[in-house]
């Protein structure tokens, strides 16, 4: 059996969400290399709004006075990516999906700048190996 069968077999079975099966491929690029694009599945979509603290927001702004990065805003924007990517890949999982391809990745300020969201789009599809 290929890796593709064998994989949507185990999300079938719940193995993928525990941690038993390979991982999903998460790509910037409209493809896989390697790999021929069978179906497509639809587009996915995914947020994470995240407060920041008092404490943060102070420290941030001693960074932004003399200069240089604010370790906790980095922080707070790469566990925003990571929440989000996580939501796509469970979207992805849910609809048989052995990858999601042309993954895009924006920031916003909410709530009068007080929030930030992080949004996720890419298009979960089936591959199997190229000839």
């Amino acid at each position: 059996m290929r890796w593709y069968a064998a994989r949507r077999d185990a999300v079938g079975r719940g193995a993928v969400r525990r941690g038993y099966a390979r991982a999903m491929i998460m790509t910037t690029t409209p493809g896989v290399e390697g790999q021929r694009v069978t179906s497509y599945l639809g587009v996915l979509a995914a947020q994470s709004v995240l407060g920041v603290d008092a404490m943060k927001d102070f420290a941030a702004g001693f960074s932004n006075f003399f200069g240089g990065r604010s370790a906790a805003y980095e922080g707070e924007y790469a566990r925003g990516v990571q929440d989000a990517l996580a939501e796509l890949e469970g979207q992805a999982l849910a609809r048989g999906a052995d990858a999601v391809v042309g993954i895009d990745i924006d920031y916003e300020t909410v709530g009068n700048g007080q929030m930030l969201m992080v949004s996720a789009t890419g298009t979960a599809v089936r591959l199997e190996p190229a000839a």
